[in-house]
């Protein structure tokens, strides 16, 4: 079977959850005897078979970036001629995929690890863009031969932003995590050159700065923190200007009444994040959106207690009291997940955390029971076959 997968994300150029996916179910399809898999995606040469790589058109340069973006679509639609089946992710790929099924007549699956009705916000990043961006997923949701959820939460998300799909249409699979790559990596040394004091307690967050991660309501809640517990913030690529200036601004604040504020603008080597999340007490992850969370799988694998917000597939990650803590959030029906009473949830976000980093021995116990769940329940090789089970469906 011939399956051309369709990203804006590859390695080495992937900054978010779905681009981590990508790359981790290419690895898994490709090492199986029964799926040959053709790779599209945005961004410079790649050196790797089966691989191609797709530039901006330059006649596009100066267009908003949703009109780059359909300009790689329409090349990636084009050169997937000869496929049985073509899966997209993501908005930016996903007129790609439409185009090509119409184009060579396959069938055309879609991942929904995000969705536009559900991230108003990027109006603000995309501008008229977002019209575009909106318009493209919608047509290519309801066209789709199905569409695969990476929760049981997105899949109801899926349903309520595009009831004219059939429920039958739209299957779950969710995210993995590589237990190998993601594992305990004790390190104190590169620790400290990264800032950070592995025998002082820590908080890490690992995320872009989007409305969407919740970092601003995160710092917020750091400063009911105990004054030796560290701040470790993995945090960059701002969606706008103005979100930028705000988390400046909080962490400007905390740093002038405590030590141990650490900020990595720049994304790291895998190596080092699994470092900073070993020697972490806690890793926290205050999202407002999030489909599933690939960043609470990998701090779980590196055996790290997680304090989560309780949306959308969050819940079907991280298990409260076992493996971490959930923070209950009541959220704005309006799309943008805004918390209604945003000063309680920062209150009980702050308590949860205060709770985890007051008992070592119980973080640690979370940590060691959440590696266990994420090999036991997120290997890639079993997303895979159920991936694959989805294509044969639609093969039929």
């Amino acid at each position: 079977m011939r399956v051309d997968v369709l990203s804006r994300e590859y390695p080495p150029e992937v900054y978010g959850g779905a681009g981590v996916h990508v790359a981790e179910l290419v690895r898994a399809l490709r090492a199986r005897s029964d799926v040959e898999a053709h790779v599209h995606a945005f961004g410079a040469l790649r050196d790797e078979p089966l691989t191609s790589s797709y530039a901006d058109l330059a006649e596009l340069s100066g267009a908003n970036a949703a009109l780059r973006t359909l300009g790689v679509d329409l090349a990636i639609a084009d050169a997937c001629a000869g496929t049985e089946l073509v899966h997209s992710h993501t908005w930016y790929a996903n007129f790609a995929g439409h185009l090509a099924s119409l184009l060579h007549g396959v069938p055309h699956v879609v991942s929904a690890h995000s969705l536009e009705p559900l991230r108003p916000w990027k109006a603000e990043q995309l501008g008229g863009g977002y019209a575009i961006s909106s318009y493209v997923e919608r047509t290519s949701y309801e066209a789709a031969a199905a569409v695969i959820a990476v929760s049981a939460a997105m899949r109801n998300d899926v349903l309520a932003s595009y009831p004219a799909i059939d429920p039958a249409r739209v299957h779950v699979v969710h995210n993995g995590i590589d237990t190998d790559d993601w594992s305990p990596h004790v390190a104190p040394d590169r620790v400290r050159e990264l800032g950070v004091d592995p025998d002082r307690p820590s908080v890490v967050f690992v995320g872009r700065i989007t409305r969407q991660k919740g970092l601003p309501l995160f710092l917020r809640a750091c400063a009911e923190l105990p004054p030796d517990v560290q701040i470790v913030l993995c945090a960059g690529a701002p969606d706008t200007p103005e979100i930028m200036a705000e988390v400046e601004g909080l962490v400007a604040q905390l740093r002038a009444s405590r030590s141990g504020v650490v900020w990595i603008p720049e994304m790291l080597p895998r190596a080092d994040v699994t470092a900073l999340l070993t020697a972490a007490t806690v890793f926290a992850c205050p999202s407002i959106y999030e489909p599933l969370g690939i960043v609470n799988l990998e701090a779980m694998a590196c055996e790290t207690a997680v304090v989560a917000t309780a949306t959308g597939g969050i819940p079907e990650v991280v298990v409260p009291g076992s493996t971490g803590l959930l923070v209950p959030i009541l959220q704005a029906s309006d799309g943008t997940g805004t918390p209604l009473d945003p000063d309680q949830y920062v209150a009980d976000f702050a308590a949860a955390l205060n709770s985890v980093v007051a008992d070592p021995a119980r973080a640690a116990e979370m940590g060691r029971a959440g590696r266990a769940r994420a090999i036991s329940d997120f290997s890639w090789d079993a997303i895979a076959e159920r991936t694959i089970e989805v294509y044969r469906s639609v093969l039929a």
